[in-house]
């Protein structure tokens, strides 16, 4: 198992399947939640309009984040007062003239056209869900690319490169890495000898894992490796042969990326056919 890292050590790593997806195939909460609502009842009005219940229940799970049910009743009782304070606002004189501002109907159409994109983003996916055998097939491609290692490492974050010449000097002397690291490192990781943990290579920056690949377990970089994060000085301490994942255990991801790859194809044969 990969130790944990801090939160600017993670940014280091690449996320699986960035930038493949679309934006429209994230789950929308609002989408969610509607399917949820049953029916719909008035249950107040506000200077003459009157609110159902599924726009009140909506509205409690877009703030919540969780189902309308489950909130208690001192919640719900905070959020119909905000609900009520929207429509009071909407339903004063002069909001109609306010609405015709450029801007705001500018907003408007942006946020209608973001919804119903959403909606119809969600009705792909039901109607176009990953088959076993896509997902079996995205699976073993996969497992066909991932790397044959996995390495333990460990790096000394600095922002110059004069800096980290430095430290490679120190070590070239017979410095202790871990000690350096502690008092030098500006990466969270540095309190911890700039323990990494164990990690594949696809899972990090590419300058740095390309360094550390070139390495063998016991080395250290004698030229500083840059990346956006600054300048490093990795040490390689162990290798392995790497284990790749059950496909239980991947499943999910493996489908969410399969249907959000289709939307994504979906998209692209729209694009073609966009009207001049």
């Amino acid at each position: 198992m990969m130790s944990p890292l801090s939160l600017e050590d993670q940014n280091m790593k690449l996320l699986p399947g960035s930038g493949r997806a679309g934006t429209l195939a994230v789950g929308v909460l609002v989408i969610a939640a509607s399917a949820s609502v049953a029916s719909a009842e008035t249950v107040m009005t506000v200077n003459g309009h009157d609110i159902d219940s599924a726009v009140v229940d909506l509205y409690i799970a877009s703030r919540t984040q969780k189902p309308a049910n489950q909130v208690s009743g001192a919640e719900r009782e905070q959020l119909v007062s905000e609900i009520t304070d929207i429509y009071l606002l909407t339903t004063q004189d002069g909001v109609g003239e306010l609405m015709q501002a450029p801007e705001v109907k500018a907003q408007m159409e942006i946020q209608t056209r973001g919804l119903m994109a959403q909606v119809v983003a969600t009705d792909f996916l039901a109607k176009n869900a990953a088959t076993e055998d896509e997902i079996l097939s995205s699976y073993a491609e996969q497992i066909e690319v991932a790397p044959e290692l996995q390495f333990k490492a460990r790096h000394i974050l600095v922002e110059t490169q004069l800096a980290a010449i430095a430290l490679v000097s120190q070590l070239d002397a017979g410095g202790d890495f871990q000690e350096l690291a502690k008092a030098n490192s500006t990466g969270p990781s540095g309190p911890q000898g700039g323990d990494l943990g164990w990690f594949s290579p696809n899972q990090m920056v590419t300058p740095f894992s390309d360094a550390v690949a070139e390495l063998a377990d016991g080395d250290y970089t004698k030229e500083p490796v840059q990346t956006q994060f600054g300048w490093h000085v990795i040490l390689r301490e162990e290798s392995r042969a790497s284990e790749p994942p059950t496909l239980d255990s991947v499943r999910d991801v493996i489908k969410q990326s399969v249907e959000q790859q289709k939307l994504q194809d979906y998209l692209i044969a729209l694009r073609t056919q966009i009207d001049q």
